[in-house]
């Protein structure tokens, strides 16, 4: 897996004066999460005037995203969006009624003047049926040319259109694929299967408290692939004890600013490649050293195995690029396969989810990322 790509924070302005206006708001929001990013927030609903033109009231509102698309995408992916919902956009200046109309307010503090693109929005100061709905959002986001903020440039508008706040209000898909049943999740896989990637991406989408696993810092890794033999135990002794400081920092101490735990790793990662790289006798002290550290340790409510095909895992190892990882052999991860299924089919629990991810690209591909998450929490 390529690692996780920067995100960004999109502000969108949607109205709609056809049909059932508050429908395809709705729908809007749906695809937008389906098919551009999380939504960190949704704002009422207004009744608004047409402007620039005869026609039905308006409802409009505004949406707070987080998005890993670049903004050519994200344009190009509201325009489909668009189009989807009945939306035929006219070459002439003029304005005229229709079922969606999506308006890019903000991607970041980015200054953009292209001939498809211009961000911040050129007329968004002069929009009422913006700029109340934004400010709901974020009141304190700061334009990047007149360094104003959200509530101040509303305030100053010359836009003296009366809106009226909707009762109704629109329903947040994010609510759907919530996590918050689980306090703690275990995301594993092979070597090179997405793991982090994949644990990074659903703590940020769901303001999870992040474990990653200190694998970078161990000086014993490049070594024992160099010379597995010579550096094996001292490698797993040095996991074993890293793991278990870390685990016991982190989950053990409750954070009151995040609802759930997601670790890239299982404790019993350790017992798993250990029983692979160890001779017999020091396995055998190294799983009695095992039991007496661990048996105190909480078990995640939910355990996840990303399963990929050896060739898939290879790929993506080269493409990661890390030197020492170059001289892994496919009967090696193999092997790592087996000790995990091995293990899963040990265990007596209804909470361990196989996940086949041979055939997914959940960092490029949203719909593979949404399928994952409703297979985690099903």
């Amino acid at each position: 897996m390529d690692s996780p790509q920067s995100s960004h924070n999109v502000y969108l302005s949607l109205g709609s004066n056809m049909g059932n206006r508050f429908e395809f708001l709705q729908n809007a929001v749906n695809l937008l999460f389906e098919e551009v990013g999380s939504i960190v927030k949704i704002s009422s609903v207004y009744e608004t005037p047409a402007m620039g033109f005869e026609g039905e009231p308006f409802f409009n509102c505004a949406v707070w995203m987080q998005t890993d698309l670049k903004p050519s995408k994200i344009l190009k992916t509201v325009l489909e969006i668009e189009k989807t919902l009945g939306r035929k956009r006219n070459t002439s200046k003029t304005y005229s009624s229709r079922p969606i109309d999506i308006d890019i307010l903000f991607i970041d503090d980015l200054v953009i003047e292209s001939e498809k693109l211009t961000v911040p929005h050129p007329e968004m100061a002069n929009r009422k049926f913006v700029l109340q709905p934004l400010a709901e959002l974020n009141s304190q986001l700061i334009h990047p040319v007149s360094k104003k903020n959200s509530i101040k440039i509303l305030s100053e508008t010359e836009d003296e259109s009366v809106l009226q706040k909707q009762s109704k209000w629109l329903s947040n898909p994010m609510k759907d694929y919530t996590i918050s049943k689980y306090n703690y999740i275990a995301i594993e896989g092979n070597i090179g299967a997405g793991k982090t990637s994949l644990s990074t991406k659903i703590a940020a989408d769901f303001n999870a408290k992040l474990i990653l696993e200190r694998f970078k810092d161990n000086p014993f890794l490049p070594k024992f692939y160099e010379d597995a033999a010579r550096y094996a135990f001292p490698l797993e002794m040095s996991f074993l004890a890293d793991r278990y400081q870390q685990l016991v920092d982190d989950i053990t101490q409750f954070d009151l600013f995040k609802e759930s735990v997601i670790a890239d790793y299982d404790v019993n990662k350790s017992l798993i490649f250990a029983s692979i790289t160890l001779p017999e006798e020091e396995f055998s002290l190294y799983k009695k050293l095992f039991q007496l550290m661990h048996k105190e340790l909480p078990k995640p409510d939910v355990y996840i195995y990303l399963y990929q095909n050896t060739d898939r895992l290879l790929e993506n190892i080269k493409k990661r690029g890390r030197k020492y990882e170059q001289s892994i052999q496919a009967d090696y991860l193999q092997k790592l396969n087996a000790g995990y299924l091995e293990f899963i089919k040990n265990q007596h629990s209804e909470n361990i989810k196989i996940i086949d991810i041979s055939e997914m690209d959940f960092l490029k591909n949203r719909a593979d990322y949404l399928k994952i998450l409703k297979e985690i929490i099903t």
